[in-house]
């Protein structure tokens, strides 16, 4: 029926993720979804592209245990993507345009000595000083190159970050909140009488 709306007990429940006002329980069972279904778009540039070839195409490592799918076609269906290897300033570019293609909310691993900082190539002319000059990063894996167990070990802390971020923080722009620092936080505003946002 044309202009038919939907009536919910006097309010409207559409949109509580976009508006920010999810409960914790809701929160944190969409967040332990995420966390445990991540689309990875691999980006080696180096040596470190054959560890991470190890990690995530060996049997022996296993990833999709960890609920990591590592093949996705293309930055607009990934989660996250694994930076590893020497990044040049020819290549930064490229590296921002794919990262801006991927939806929100979106997340960086930065594997190797070279990703992280320009490693043993850090004086060159051409070798960016680190991938946290172009996009922002979640999770560091040092090493040159580390072992692909390494790159697990930073799967897992990223699941972890994802498990106790508060969403509604994430959607608005404000970067990574923990949904306990932002309880504080109202708790803190309301206490100094200062308006607060409701996220629960």
């Amino acid at each position: 029926m044309p202009g038919a709306r939907a009536y919910c007990g006097g309010f409207n429940n559409m949109g509580l993720v976009d508006r920010g006002r999810l409960p914790k329980p809701l929160n944190s069972l969409f967040n332990m979804g995420r966390s445990y279904s991540l689309w990875v778009y691999q980006w080696g540039l180096a040596c470190c592209a054959i560890e991470m070839g190890a990690a995530f195409g060996s049997p022996r490592y296993d990833v999709m245990r960890l609920g990591v799918i590592p093949l996705p076609a293309s930055p607009r269906q990934a989660d996250l993507v694994v930076i590893s290897g020497t990044v040049t300033d020819k290549m930064a570019p490229s590296i921002k345009r794919l990262y801006e293609q991927m939806p929100e909310p979106k997340y960086v691993i930065s594997m190797g000595s070279c990703a992280n900082c320009g490693g043993p190539y850090w004086d060159s002319y051409s070798v960016t000083k680190g991938i946290d000059q172009i996009i922002p990063v979640d999770v560091y894996v040092p090493g040159c190159p580390p072992r692909p167990e390494a790159l697990l070990e930073g799967i897992v802390l990223l699941q972890q970050r994802i498990k106790n971020e508060d969403m509604g923080a994430r959607w608005r722009g404000e970067g990574t909140v923990s949904i306990d620092a932002a309880a504080n936080a109202s708790a803190e505003a309301e206490r100094r009488g200062e308006p607060v946002v409701v996220t629960r």
